[in-house]
């Protein structure tokens, strides 16, 4: 797949150093290794619904430990994935009459303009999992060879062949002191995975299997529903979790610095295609792990089966600057939950407002010491309300006279390098 163009990112003096962020799995701070080469997988769109605040808020997040590291001189390998084949996908183009393959390419297609306008750097590599197919069904077979994965005869309701993996052969399997089990990355208690295996898209009362929460890595052809050769494994399409597994130890080196996406998906996702990309490897998935907060609507649970979504491209459509979406995103730390209101927009509008206005009296002096904040504030768990903060306070007392062109310059190069918000059209 083609990911969105990118912008160039203003390459400012000094650089970040030191960053620090929440780790999921360690349940602590950490210090990110100071490597001159990052990976970072941010997990991707199921394509059948437009990009809503809670996908924005996400991307928007991740995208300032992008900035980061590439502002502190690393290089920075990014990886996303596109659930471009999935039940919630096969749904909605049912129930709309639309072909499943044009709902995925014409929201894709969406998300990535959607992206491009709110200046999130896009992924080195932008990876379907129609086009994984072929790389994730021989690393299926051989977790079937080695026992780490077994089918599920049919019960009447589902025919046979549906492969599962199996975490307790996957635990048994791995050994050291960092060895991936269940529970590992999520710290969650059996109760507490059972429900959410079954309301995130596991089947945990599926007669046959080994264990309640062993994922589903295949599934075998079903009359009415898009397969693909599976070799050995007969026609059918791959499960959700292994096929960011499989992209993921392709396109980037194990263990790869973050693994990052909505909280949502701590359990069951990253949960299992961490065991899935170990079992299969023998070596982690990734370093550290983080998470970014649920975004509601007016203090109700944003969802596309409430209906209750703020979409990026209607407010776009509206006119409404890219840049002030990008802001009132930006007003909230991306570890937080947080509701949308309709008084975000107009607050941020007015903050873009003052700090244009301020660039008028910008000298370079005051230009780095605002840097400095900036990276600062950033280096600190990715901690934007801080750096926003920062912004303000400096437009506010920005005197009336007595800017450069060149400090203007520095301070519309620093907000776009590190908080990713362009303050020229």
């Amino acid at each position: 797949m083609i990911a969105w163009n990118s912008r160039p990112i203003p390459v400012l003096p000094g650089g970040s150093a030191d960053i620090g962020l929440y780790d999921t799995k360690q349940q602590q701070f950490v210090a990110l290794p100071t490597d001159s080469r990052h990976g970072l997988y941010v997990c991707g769109i199921t394509p059948y619904d437009a990009t809503h605040m809670g996908h924005a808020a996400t991307y928007v997040a991740f995208d300032l430990l992008n900035r980061l590291w590439r502002d502190s001189g690393a290089v920075v390998n990014y990886v996303q994935n596109v659930t471009d084949i999935d039940d919630p996908l096969l749904e909605r183009a049912a129930a709309t009459g639309v072909d499943w393959t044009d709902l995925a390419t014409q929201q894709t297609d969406l998300f990535r303009e959607d992206m491009y306008e709110l200046n999130v750097i896009p992924p080195d590599h932008y990876i379907g999992a129609v086009e994984s197919i072929e790389w994730i069904v021989p690393v299926i077979e051989s977790l079937l060879e080695r026992g780490i994965a077994y089918p599920v005869a049919g019960d009447g309701a589902e025919p046979d062949g549906d492969i599962y993996f199996s975490v307790d052969a996957a635990s048994a399997s791995l050994t050291g002191p960092e060895a991936w089990f269940l529970g590992a990355v999520s710290h969650l208690g059996q109760d507490e995975m059972t429900g959410l295996f079954a309301e995130r898209g596991g089947d945990p009362a599926r007669p046959g299997k080994k264990h309640p929460m062993d994922p589903l890595l295949w599934r075998v052809a079903r009359a009415g529903e898009p397969d693909w050769d599976g070799n050995t494994l007969g026609r059918g399409r791959p499960g959700w979790h292994i096929e960011c597994a499989v992209i993921a130890q392709k396109f980037l080196d194990l263990p790869f610095t973050v693994q990052a996406g909505g909280s949502d998906l701590v359990f069951p996702h990253h949960e299992m295609s961490a065991a899935h990309a170990e079992a299969a490897t023998g070596t982690p998935l990734a370093r550290h792990y983080s998470h970014a907060g649920m975004v509601g609507l007016d203090g109700e649970k944003m969802s596309k089966s409430r209906g209750n979504l703020v979409l990026v491209s209607s407010l776009r459509r509206d006119g409404v600057d890219p840049a002030a979406i990008r802001l009132a995103i930006l007003n909230h730390h991306y570890r937080s939950d947080w509701s949308w209101t309709d008084k975000l927009i107009p607050r941020a509008q007015d903050q873009l407002s003052s700090w244009r206005l301020a660039l008028g009296s910008a000298t370079e002096e005051s230009a780095a010491a605002l840097t400095a904040e900036l990276r600062a504030a950033l280096s600190n768990d990715l901690d934007a309300p801080a750096g926003v903060a920062a912004v303000d306070s400096w437009a506010a007392e920005a005197p009336t006279s007595g800017g450069t062109a060149d400090g203007a310059a520095r301070v519309v190069d620093a907000l776009d390098a590190l908080l990713g918000v362009r303050l020229t059209r």
